[in-house]
Order: structure tokens, then sequence, then C-alpha cells
């Protein structure tokens, strides 16, 4: 018997492990399928490459057929090992846009605008580079800024001034629009992942229970009250009651499944597996939508890309230097230089965000050029395209269906044909010259809508931003209320990215976070901080 349940120990489910046991008078229990964060590549900021190339600690998902990208079925990473894809991801630490937030107090949210969330972004945060009244200063997460080690980021960032584009210091200032670094959650060398900044931090209270390599099967109900989970551990199948609460925290893929096959969703959905109904609601796994990414990427004439660092005494010189001083190549994150930027001057806000790298690469990370270039990765803020995750059987250690339905939209198209355009007018100004060698993608030759076009159906991925699937509103496809609980049920929650009724202008792993802060209040009763 526990008071909490937490299924999922990534972002969201470290961050609520952390706060729900707090209180030495509640019992909690936390359960991860995947294995303890032990392998020194999360850790390291430069096994970002190593660790998507192996899906050591990965779903390793795939998407259904994509129509709209000729068929192809996307590589879908999403992290499966204490911190969730914290533990995997490039470890950048963005908000996205005010408008972003504000936005879902306009569906009905008005718990969700940004000035009442700051408080949580702020309560999450030891904000290193500066103080100021936007940031934290005491915070679980810490948030550094790496000196961009490569000349061509500086250059980069210099040739979108000229273009015509600000400089923006402070991602999380008034305005997102705008070009420099990122801010990332390392400190010292290491990952700052929801494991190492929350969970790590509560592992010797004796009243948090953290089980990995437990697959969650179902949730059990009372009537329409979440009661118990079934679960997989140790070839066991055990059961555990909760005497408060069952927190679904899986994320935008993982939670939406669980939810179907313990009952909940469209009534045809489930009886199509032979799954009892509990309740009905139709928006379980609909509305996912994702940012997907295409680059341009550029030969470089001079020897200044990250390409250096692939010979093997490089990379044996730059592995001692992280292991004994905790420097060098290995303790940055990959992308470092960002741009928030409009493709037409009449927007309110950026439609395009840009994450330029000093090396180029594709599949994922997966295969790298040993050419010197680089190339800035390009992805739609607001996509409009939306997809679904279904069950593929009732079994839950199937892989269900994910169909994010990428590029299906008009608008989806022509703001990334821009993005791509407005990526090449970049790197043509004067500060950039310097690096500009032959375009490696989309190539000289794609010039016009067509060849544009069908260069990113042929080469576009997703970078890693799922949400949606159990998005919170008042509408028929709402799968949660603005308290984040599972509507037609009792005693049952998601805190995840699968909540966010629209998808933020950024990376999404620090709005993640901010959510499960927020939930910890809402669960535990507490006033808005």
């Amino acid at each position: 018997m526990f008071d909490y349940i937490i299924i999922g120990a990534g972002s969201a489910g470290c961050v609520l492990a952390n706060r729900l046991s707090a209180d030495p008078k509640r019992k909690v229990l936390l359960l991860e399928a995947g294995k303890p964060d032990r392998d020194p590549l999360l850790h390291m900021p430069g096994g970002v490459a190593a660790l998507m190339k192996s899906g050591k600690h990965d779903w390793r998902y795939h998407t259904t057929p994509q129509t709209h990208l000729d068929n192809r079925e996307i590589y879908y990473p999403r992290g499966k090992v204490l911190g969730g894809s914290s533990s995997t991801n490039a470890m950048i630490a963005v908000r996205g846009a005010p408008s972003d937030y504000d936005h879902w107090a306009q569906l009905g949210l008005p718990g969700w605008s940004y000035d009442k969330l700051l408080p949580y972004f702020k309560r999450l945060e030891t904000y290193l580079p500066h103080q100021g009244p936007r940031h934290g200063t005491d915070g679980p997460l810490k948030i550094s800024r790496i000196a961009q080690r490569s000349p061509m980021g500086r250059a980069w960032l210099a040739a979108a001034h000229q273009a015509g584009h600000p400089y923006n210091d402070d991602f999380a200032g008034p305005s997102l629009e705008g070009v420099g670094q990122f801010d990332s959650n390392i400190f010292q060398g290491r990952r700052q992942s929801a494991a190492v900044a929350y969970l790590r931090p509560a592992l010797q209270r004796p009243n948090l229970t953290v089980l990995t390599e437990a697959l969650t099967l179902r949730v059990l109900f009372t009537g329409t009250r979440a009661t118990a989970v079934e679960y997989r551990h140790q070839g066991n199948i055990v059961q555990a009651t909760a005497g408060v609460e069952i927190i679904l925290s899986g994320g935008a893929v993982n939670s939406p499944q669980l939810l179907m096959l313990s009952g909940i969703g469209a009534p045809e959905r489930l009886s199509a597996h032979g799954i009892a109904r509990v309740v009905d609601l139709p928006g379980v796994g609909r509305n996912l939508h994702d940012h997907l990414v295409a680059t341009v990427g550029y030969a470089s004439p001079l020897p200044h890309s990250y390409v250096t660092y692939r010979k093997p005494h490089r990379m044996l010189l730059a592995g001692l230097q992280y292991f004994l001083l905790r420097r060098g190549i290995a303790a940055e994150p990959g992308p470092l230089m960002a741009g928030f930027l409009k493709t037409s001057l009449d927007l309110a806000e950026p439609d395009i965000q840009y994450h330029f790298v000093s090396i180029m690469y594709h599949d994922n990370g997966r295969s790298v050029s040993n050419e010197h270039g680089s190339m800035a990765m390009c992805n739609i803020c607001q996509p409009q395209s939306r997809g679904t995750v279904t069950l593929r059987s009732g079994n839950p250690e199937d892989a269900p269906l994910i169909d994010p339905n990428f590029f299906a939209e008009e608008y989806d198209r022509r703001t990334m044909l821009a993005g791509l355009r407005l990526a090449r007018e970049i790197v043509n100004q004067p500060a950039f010259r310097p690096y500009h060698g032959a375009e490696v993608a989309p190539g000289a030759a794609a010039q016009d809508d067509a060849s544009l076009e069908a260069y990113v159906r042929a080469n576009a991925e997703t970078i890693y931003h799922p949400v949606g699937t159990c998005a919170m509103g008042t509408n028929a496809e709402a799968v949660v209320d603005a308290q984040l609980r599972v509507h037609g049920t009792q005693g049952l929650r998601v805190v995840d990215a699968s909540v966010m009724p629209r998808i933020i202008s950024g990376n999404t792993n620090l709005a993640t976070m901010m959510i499960a802060e927020k939930a910890a209040d809402m669960i535990l009763g507490y006033a808005a901080a």
C-alpha cells in the first residue's frame, strides 16, 4: 500500500517523486521500465551521439510509414532509463514563448498562463549565467551556458545579425525572437538530468521506493476510481495499491498507451483489442504533434568544425580531459547556437527555430560526416499537423503504433520551406563567408518549391518533442482537466508532455519539468508559488 504511485521516472516522474516524498508521512512508489542511470555516457554531455547510436537506453520506437514523408518509418527515440529522455537528450534548456502558455489559458485553462507558470520555472532552476527577476537561484536543476568552442558558431550568429535578426542574450526574457546561445542543463561538466537533479537527492528517503526494470501492465479500477497498478518486475507480476492517487508520467507515447491498456480511450479502439472499457475518452492518443526538422548543411573550406575531434588521438585526449578534469569537448552539449526567427515581418512571434551545429550528420546523429562543415537544423515552432498513438495489440510489451502524420498540413510545408530559404540567406552573409563551401543539403540544385519539398519528404526527421496525446482542456477531445485529472475517473492523473494542448515554441524538456512542479502543488493542495 502506497499513498502515491508514479508510473515513469522521466522528466516529470522524477520531479514528482521528489516533491511528493518530501513529507515523510507520504509513501511513494516510482516505477520505471528502464534501468538505473549508471552508464557513464548518460552523465557525459558529449555522450549524446553514442547514446543515440546504440539505443541502449531507449524504447527504440519507430513511427508508422509517414504518408507525407515518402512513406518512411521515422526513428522515434524515447528515453528508457531513470531520468527518461532527460538522461539522453541534448540538454537544451529553453522555455518557449510566453504566448505559448497564454494560448493554453485562452483554451479555458486560466491557471496555465505564463505569469502563473513563471514561479514554477523559477522554482526548478539554479540559473548560473546571470541573475534576474525571470530566473531562479536555488532550484534543483542547475543551468549553465557553455562557451562556443568553434568559431563557426560565432560567425553564424554574426551572419544572422547581418541578415537583420536581433541578438537575444536570454531566451527566457520578454521576447523569444533572435539569435543567441542555448542554455544547457549541465553543471561542472556533467549532465543535469531529472534523475540527477531531483531523484538522486530523494533516494535515501525511507518513504520513497524506486523500482527499475518494472514494466507497468495496466491501472486497476474499482468502478471508475484508480486503486492499483499491475506491473512486471524480476519475472513476477505484482500489484501495488494506491490510497490517494496514481500518476502517469510515461510521456506522450507511453501514457496514452497505458490508459488504453487500462480501459480508458475510444471504445472502438479498446474493443478491437478485447480490452474492457472503464471510461470512454475518445481523445486518448489523439492530438499527437511534434517538431519535424530538416537541415541546411554546408561543407567548410576551413578545418574549424567538430570533425577535428573525431580523429582517434583527439578522441582519446578528449576522454582523458573529461574524466580527469571534467572539461573539454566531452563536457559540452551538441547544439550551442540557437535562432528563433520570423519568416515574415508581419508575424507576432517567431515561427521557425534553428539549432546550429559545427558538424554535419543525418539519421538522428547516427551517421556523421567526416567532412568539415556545419548545418542549421530548422523546425517549425507551431506545426499544425496532428497524428495519433494507438495500440498495436492488447499486449503491454508490444510497441504502440505512432503516427505523427508529419508534414500533412499546407502551413507546415509552406513554413518549412520558408525556414530553409531563411537559413540559406543567413549563411550567405559576409560574416559566414570564410566557412561557406558547397551546399551539401538540400544542395544548390534544390531552388524551387517542388525540389525543396521533395528534399524534406526524403530527409526530415523528428527533433524529439512529442506532445499532446493526453491533452488538458474542457472540450470533447480533452483527456485531463486543468488539474491534470483524467476526465471521468477519480484518483488518476497524467503529468508529462502529453498534457500540453499545444506544443511550445522550443525544446520541451524544461516545460515538462515545470508541469510536474505545478502538478505537485495541485496534488498536495498547495497554493500556487
